[in-house]
């Protein structure tokens, strides 16, 4: 068993935990940066447990945390439990420490401000993994130095289809919007 990348896994999925607040899709940009040092997976991976993570249940940051861990031991289950207790160990740690004091500070202008100037912060983490979703689907295979970009227009074309379907039609279920994109998604591979 290689404990030293063991150990890797668990430091790099504990940064992503300590540092990726706002959720599943923050932990995106921490899983790009992996990707790029320690290539344990491509770039259509990523995308796939995007697209898996989002449709299943269970945390996303999780469920990439643990097929990430999964996939870079050579499909050994103990990559993926220690990649996970990595990601949820700060969250656990910030928990406990926060519900000690909360209760002494949670009317304190200082805690106020500090999670008010969190919010831009987030959300440009938010932001910034949809649109690098957005332009790993669109420009497939790209470097992205804007010399000769070669432009997916199926994909394009489908994001354009569903961004104004979900516009204009908010009374889809979010299950039967999952079902129909995986379809096309079938579709569209074979």
């Amino acid at each position: 068993m290689n404990f030293s990348l063991l150990w890797t896994l668990f430091i790099e999925f504990f940064k992503t935990g300590l540092f990726a607040l706002g959720g599943g899709l923050a932990t995106i940009p921490f899983l790009y940066e992996m990707m790029d040092t320690y290539h344990w997976f491509t770039t259509n991976d990523l995308m796939n447990m995007i697209a898996v993570s989002e449709s299943t249940p269970g945390a996303m940051g999780v469920n990439m945390a643990t097929y990430v861990g999964y996939q870079a031991m050579g499909n050994s289950l103990i990559g993926g439990i220690v990649t996970t207790i990595g990601l949820v160990t700060p969250s656990v740690i910030v928990i406990c420490v926060v519900a000690k004091f909360l209760k002494a500070f949670k009317e304190s202008h200082w805690v106020q401000d500090i999670f008010y100037g969190l919010r831009p912060a987030v959300t440009a983490m938010i932001a910034t993994a949809g649109l690098g979703v957005f332009v790993a689907m669109v420009f497939p295979n790209q470097d992205l130095s804007f010399g000769s970009l070669s432009i997916s227009w199926i994909h394009l074309g489908f994001f354009a289809l569903l961004f104004l379907g979900t516009t204009f039609y908010k009374k889809m279920h979010p299950i039967v919007m999952i079902v129909l994109c995986a379809c096309i998604g079938i579709l569209f591979s074979l």
